[in-house]
């Protein structure tokens, strides 16, 4: 058989795996890639493979990054089943219109520039009739039941404890009389989430692909209640609003539950609690309809008050542009969690460009910020962003609570690759920047001496039982072949640079000028390719 990695390759976003076995095609999520203009151009790449040609697609969960694809995949002659559980299935059908809207809505600002420009006119990835049509594909199965793809090929769908319905899949290959189980992660949820029931543990694999967005961290152990209440209380006495860019599926419900934790409890003041974002309406009243699948914890919660832990008597919705926009002139500190959750599209840039100079405001992140966007630069310390054209100072309090995030730590990650009973023949790290799955491909060798493997975009896995060899990638072009190669190149030549830079500033203290001035313009040309400029 043979996996081939057509996303999430040393980058975050854009999961999609293809696996063959016989004349068989089976894609593993088709997400969208997201970030800097370098990396989002890859949305526009032809598919790498006859899209007619795949049997049915395997759906971890619906967060854009794996699924936001499937509808240009339709469009292009995709006929056959999406498999996913009911929940995905659900928060699909309002993820991918609002995907398609937002498409169309860049498209139209692009082509009112480009116009001017001369350019020629660009057309959306997809329409909203794109994204419904693929609703059509969709087959929702339950977890822990196997699901019989062909005689070959079965698969069970299990637990993620990533977002509400997410999923690992079990993925068991018959070929020549022999089965070979491989284990896709999808996205590993944080134990110990609330509302989320914690991931699955699975005891047998033979290949497992798992990702690593948190492979080179650990989450900050704290009272998450307390330091949220701490940030809100400070900027309540400032005057200021507390603007939440969240991720509409997972983090804004989660943010939701323990605002609702806090005011009940009278730690922080009874101020207006507003989600600005459709999407994240349409969300939680997903989540609110499918409480089978919350925690015990949070069942105990509609058990005992009969009161949703979604719920609050402060909590207001706005669902138009408008209402939206008024958010803006009040006089009264607020909440206002509002999409998208690295701050790249939406409502969150109004709120943004209206808080951003405010020394009184807080802007707090909650989740990863990818790198090239703008959420990345803010957290990262930015003293001015462009928002829509126009220079905004960042004088709000910037505050980055990693430890809300839905993605295990490098300790969980690990913690989930221990309850393999047998050690599996290879572990291959996606779904993470090389600074986060390189060190954790060290610590694997190192705790479990289990053999990894960090594939470039397009590298290909033969896989024969227990023995596997890569293919590189010949889908790339020569000319990002080489960037890659020379990008090795300077990682090997970094340290021995590094050492001299100091050597010499130590000598001679007079150079220390010029080698920051120099220092200084690289940093400036790395920032500015960060940011697709």
């Amino acid at each position: 058989m043979k996996l081939t990695f057509l996303g999430a390759a040393k980058i975050v976003t854009g999961s999609s795996y293809l696996l063959e076995v016989d004349t068989q095609k089976i894609l593993i999520d088709c997400g969208m890639f997201q970030g800097s203009k370098t990396i989002t151009a890859f949305n526009r790449r032809d598919f790498l493979y006859d899209p007619t040609a795949i049997d049915c697609v395997l759906l971890t969960h619906a967060h854009i990054d794996h699924s936001g694809l499937l509808p240009k995949l339709c469009k292009s002659g995709f006929k056959g089943p999406i498999y996913a559980t009911r929940v995905t299935h659900e928060l699909c059908g309002i993820m991918l219109p609002d995907s398609a809207h937002i498409q169309g809505f860049d498209a139209e600002i692009a082509n009112r520039k480009g116009k001017r420009a001369g350019r020629k006119p660009v057309e959306p990835l997809y329409t909203i009739e794109d994204a419904y049509a693929t609703l059509e594909h969709f087959s929702p199965v339950d977890y822990d039941k196997e699901v019989t793809l062909s005689p070959n090929v079965v698969v069970r769908f299990r637990d993620a404890g990533h977002i509400l319905g997410s999923a690992m899949l079990e993925v068991m290959v018959n070929e020549e009389g022999k089965t070979t189980k491989l284990v896709f992660s999808g996205d590993l949820g944080q134990p110990n989430q609330p509302i989320i029931k914690d991931p699955t543990f699975i005891d047998e694999a033979d290949y497992v692909i798992v990702e690593s967005t948190y492979g080179n961290r650990l989450h900050e152990e704290y009272d998450k209640e307390e330091h949220l209440a701490t940030i809100i209380n400070a900027s309540v006495a400032r005057g200021g609003n507390i603007i939440i860019p969240s991720f509409a599926v997972g983090r804004t419900q989660t943010m939701l539950y323990y605002l609702h934790n806090l005011l009940k409890a009278g730690k922080i003041p009874n101020i207006p609690v507003i989600i600005d974002s459709p999407l994240a309406i349409s969300a939680t009243d997903i989540f609110m309809r499918n409480t089978q699948d919350f925690d015990a914890e949070a069942k105990g919660m509609l058990e005992s008050t009969k009161n949703n832990p979604l719920q609050m008597p402060q909590l207001r919705f706005t669902k138009t542009a408008d209402e939206s926009k008024a958010l803006n002139s009040l006089n009264e500190p607020v909440i206002i969690i509002s999409a998208s959750g690295m701050a790249d599209a939406g409502r969150i840039l109004h709120h943004l460009k209206h808080n951003l100079w405010r020394p009184e405001s807080s802007i707090l992140f909650v989740g990863y910020q990818a790198q090239g966007s703008l959420g990345r630069r803010l957290v990262e310390g930015a003293s001015k962003v462009k928002i829509m054209g126009e220079e905004i100072s960042v004088r709000a309090t910037i505050y980055s609570l990693d430890g809300f995030s839905a993605h295990a730590d490098q300790e969980q990650l690990l913690t989930w690759l221990t309850y393999y009973k047998r050690k599996p023949a290879n572990i291959f790290l996606v779904h993470g920047e090389v600074e986060a799955s390189e060190p954790f491909a060290q610590l694997i060798k190192e705790t479990l001496d289990i053999s990894t493997y960090i594939p470039n975009f397009g590298d290909s896995a033969l896989l024969n039982g227990l023995e596997w060899n890569i293919e590189q990638a010949e889908v790339i072009d020569p000319a990002i072949r080489q960037l890659h190669e020379h990008l090795e190149l300077l990682d090997k030549e970094y340290g021995e640079y590094r050492r001299y830079l100091e050597q010499l500033g130590s000598a001679d203290n007079k150079k220390m000028g010029d080698i920051m001035r120099n220092l200084e313009k690289m940093q400036v040309y790395i920032n500015k390719l960060k940011k697709g400029v």
